[in-house]
């Protein structure tokens, strides 16, 4: 089942439910893929509305440390509430080690041998860690790895 159609028949659950804060969160979901066909006039695919999914999670972890700081406990736990149905579309999370054996394996198969090869190593990461990984964190261990 796809995402789009996973998302739709959560949708119509929560309507029947009666859970009307889940149902805004699936319809800010909803909202926003539909936005970006309709801004690049195509049909997303699932890694598309993971891409879409994951900068609504990033926007959401923004707006929790940012109301966090103005001492909004209010607004941060909507958010925290948003970010929780949104996840929940996401795919696991991969543990550091996971991450790691994912490098390893990018960088024998790219031949990586130092820090001017990793926009090449990444570039085949990036489409096998997508929605499973923070792109940050995984920056971060390959710049290590490739460290003379």
């Amino acid at each position: 089942m796809s995402l789009k159609t996973r998302l739709s028949d959560d949708m119509k659950a929560a309507m029947k439910g009666g859970d009307k804060t889940r149902l805004a969160v699936i319809r800010l979901i909803q909202a926003a893929i539909k936005q970006r066909e309709v801004d690049e006039r195509i049909e997303l695919d699932d890694a598309a509305v993971l891409a879409v999914l994951e900068k609504m999670t990033k926007q959401r972890k923004d707006s929790i440390s940012q109301f966090e700081a103005a001492a909004r406990e209010d607004l941060a736990a909507q958010e925290r509430f948003e970010l929780g149905v949104i996840e929940a579309y996401l795919p696991a999370r991969l543990g550091e080690a996971e991450i790691l054996a994912a490098i390893d394996a990018a960088i024998a198969e790219t031949g990586a041998a130092g820090p001017s090869d990793m926009g090449k190593l990444m570039a085949v990461l990036k489409p096998r860690l997508a929605g499973q990984a923070d792109m940050g964190k995984v920056s971060g261990l390959v710049k290590g790895r490739l460290a003379p």
